[in-house]
């Protein structure tokens, strides 16, 4: 299995993980808006590492690896921010930012591998 396949399995993962969040914040907390920016960003994770997998160049396989790492650094700082307000509990919220940081990990180690392959370091 190469390094693109566990990287959408894990982004694949953590999606559904962000979508119970979501529908747990709405359901019991009645929580609308912090929450719809949790999982817009969290879903969108595993959709740019999607179209990654079939970028039109090298170049383009880079840049949507990094949007998903962006994304990844946007969802850890709404789980941290549902977490300090009591949305979610700390322990869940600490869950879910050690999957997020656990992707934004191995999509930089990708990045940076495939730029050092590539000479676009």
């Amino acid at each position: 299995m190469n390094s693109n396949s566990i990287v959408q399995t894990k982004s694949f993962n953590f999606s559904i993980q962000i979508i119970k969040t979501y529908q747990y914040l709405v359901e019991s907390k009645r929580e609308f808006t912090l929450s719809k920016q949790l999982l817009r960003s969290g879903t969108s994770i595993g959709a740019n590492v999607t179209e990654a997998e079939h970028g039109q160049s090298t170049k383009d396989f880079i840049h949507k690896l990094s949007i998903s790492r962006k994304e990844a650094n946007e969802t850890i700082y709404w789980l941290r921010l549902l977490g300090a307000t009591g949305y979610l509990e700390e322990d869940n919220s600490q869950k879910l930012i050690k999957n997020c940081d656990e992707l934004m990990k191995l999509l930089t180690s990708i990045i940076k591998t495939t730029k050092s392959r590539n000479n676009l370091l």
